[in-house]
């Protein structure tokens, strides 16, 4: 990655990592100059803070950061931005491969910059690798990372199901993948109507993307991906406001492609599956309207009570054929429901799971990873909102509560029992600038699921 690089130059300055506890007896141990200029300058010792420091001649040659404790990713990724442009090594060199990761993921991801419209703002800071890097680690997280923001941060006039679809396929074919493309009316005859019905009204074609990496004989891992490019609402329209972030609505198609990065270049023994529904949820005159009745691959009849409820309907097509080759894991990402991010606002993803056991290994990941999320219930008693009185099931609820538990169960419907199964309802975007999280796109989620995928199956 551009912001890393194998070795010092001349004007190479240091950087000393400080957590706060530690900040007034580093202070008492430096020179005295060095104190007269923190002093004389006003710094304050907060996380994220930085101040390039003057050697004895006066010249700036070290900088130091404020960390809020040793695992502080984010101040790290602060530091790839506040610092002057130039060169910098990590002083003290990290002594193990968890504090270079640490350091080095968060200057990563504070060096993102989405340049494909305009030329970077900032200069990029590099970085000298340390000595006790993984290196292929590092990058590769980043690296998907990088890729599921570069998607959700596309406009969709660049972003419609076709080059979503070709994303996958040059992401396979830098992996040795294999990428196939079910699209238009082959949904009909290969049997996935509801992913058809929903993307049918634009006159982008709606598509099933399938890519396969890895050993057949290893543990089966599907991810699925909701890829719906934009979203009008379809014929229950929404207002101008509700559309104006549409584009990020495949931002689950991202999260499960960026995922898919870091496993193929970390090589998990793993045989991965992706599927991506790709649609465009438009209005025109043969959009699916409200009360129709969808067939589904599973077999299901479903009653539209909303247009706009799209993402649920064309994830049941590619569960239901996920579900046919019984994977030893199932995992969805989907920005979803407006009802999860009133429960639990834009950073927090909310995770259903039909499994203890994954459930726990998910939160326990999220939290080692420092990508958390919160389990919310598959609450069965609320499956009767679903009903319809003409179909086997409705698309949304009545009564208008508890909206993102009731599309977990609608999705349920789709999952074969035996499976164990994950869905995340993630928002997949930073409405405000943090240290490390640009606003705009971001990935949620997925380095809590890699650090899973990594603990059953890596170090099995």
């Amino acid at each position: 990655m551009s912001c890393f690089v194998a070795t010092k130059n001349k004007e190479t300055r240091s950087v000393t990592g400080i957590t706060k506890s530690d900040y007034d007896d580093w202070l008492s141990g430096q020179p005295k100059n060095v104190q007269a200029w923190i002093e004389g300058s006003g710094f304050k010792a907060k996380p994220g803070a930085v101040a390039v420091l003057p050697d004895k001649s006066g010249a700036p040659n070290q900088a130091v950061l404020i960390l809020k404790d040793a695992d502080d990713l984010w101040s790290w990724g602060a530091a790839a931005v506040k610092l002057p442009a130039g060169r910098y090594c990590l002083s003290p060199e990290p002594e193990t491969a968890d504090e270079a990761y640490t350091a080095c993921l968060g200057w990563a991801l504070g060096s993102y910059d989405f340049d494909r419209y305009r030329k970077r703002n900032e200069p990029v800071r590099e970085l000298v690798w340390p000595k006790a890097a993984d290196r292929t680690k590092i990058t590769a997280v980043a690296a998907g990372i990088y890729l599921t923001r570069d998607l959700v941060n596309t406009p969709a006039s660049d972003m419609g199901p076709d080059e979503l679809a070709g994303a996958a396929v040059s992401l396979s074919q830098a992996f040795g993948a294999h990428c196939e493309t079910i699209t238009g009316d082959d949904l009909l005859a290969q049997n996935f109507p509801m992913i058809h019905a929903v993307g049918r009204a634009s006159t982008r074609a709606p598509r099933l993307i399938d890519l396969r990496w890895g050993n057949p004989t290893h543990p089966k891992v599907t991810l699925v991906g909701k890829g719906v490019c934009f979203d009008t609402g379809g014929l229950d329209l929404k207002p101008s406001s509700g559309m104006l972030m549409m584009k990020k609505d495949m931002g689950g198609a991202a999260q499960v492609l960026g995922l898919s990065r870091m496993i193929m270049e970390l090589d998990l023994p793993i045989s991965l599956r992706v599927l991506i529904p790709a649609v465009e949820n438009s209005v025109s005159g043969n959009a699916f309207r409200p009360l129709d009745i969808l067939n589904t691959r599973k077999g299901l009849t479903v009653e539209v009570g909303n247009t706009d409820a799209e993402g649920r309907l064309v994830l049941g097509d590619a569960l239901a054929l996920a579900c046919e080759e019984e994977p030893e894991l199932l995992i969805d990402f989907a920005t979803l429901t407006g009802a999860a991010r009133v429960a639990l606002g834009t950073d927090l993803p909310a995770l259903f799971c039909n499994s203890d056991r994954l459930a726990a290994a998910l939160t326990e990941g999220g939290l080692t990873a420092q990508d958390p999320t919160w389990r919310m219930p598959l609450h069965q008693a609320y499956t009767s909102m679903l009903d319809s009185k003409i179909a086997d099931t409705n698309n949304v609820s009545s009564g208008g509560y508890a909206g993102a538990i009731t599309a977990a169960l609608f999705l349920e419907k789709f999952v074969e029992p035996t499976i164990e199964w994950a869905h995340f309802d993630l928002m997949s975007w930073n409405t405000s600038s943090k240290p490390g999280r640009p606003e705009g796109g971001e990935a949620q989620g997925i380095r809590g699921v890699l650090q899973v995928l990594q603990d059953r199956y890596a170090k099995a």
